[in-house]
């Protein structure tokens, strides 16, 4: 429990920032290349390789390298299993439990 925890903390600290709610809405859309990602920032390449790296360390995002390319997709796992411990956290399937 007390790593679950931890990992949920993790995974919300990578959620509040900007940038990467940003970058995981455009991701929503399907896989994009950094240089396609970095057209819809004004910020510089090693600040978007900096976000993106604190997403796929927690497992948001996935990333596959492509000879020079990184492409990144979201990692709709991770996404689900956040879906499931927000239920756990807030107790909806048992709207009298506190």
């Amino acid at each position: 429990m007390v790593q679950a925890n931890a990992d949920t903390v993790a995974l919300f600290r990578a959620l509040a920032d900007e940038t990467r709610l940003r970058a995981l809405q455009m991701l929503s859309s399907g896989e994009l290349c950094a240089c396609e990602l970095l057209e819809g920032f004004e910020i510089s390449q090693p600040t978007l390789s900096y976000h993106m790296n604190t997403l796929c360390s927690v497992g948001l995002v996935n990333a596959r390298r492509d000879g020079a390319w990184v492409h990144y997709s979201l990692n709709r796992e991770t996404l689900q299993s956040i879906r499931e411990r927000l239920d756990d956290i807030l107790c909806v399937d048992e709207p009298n439990r506190r």
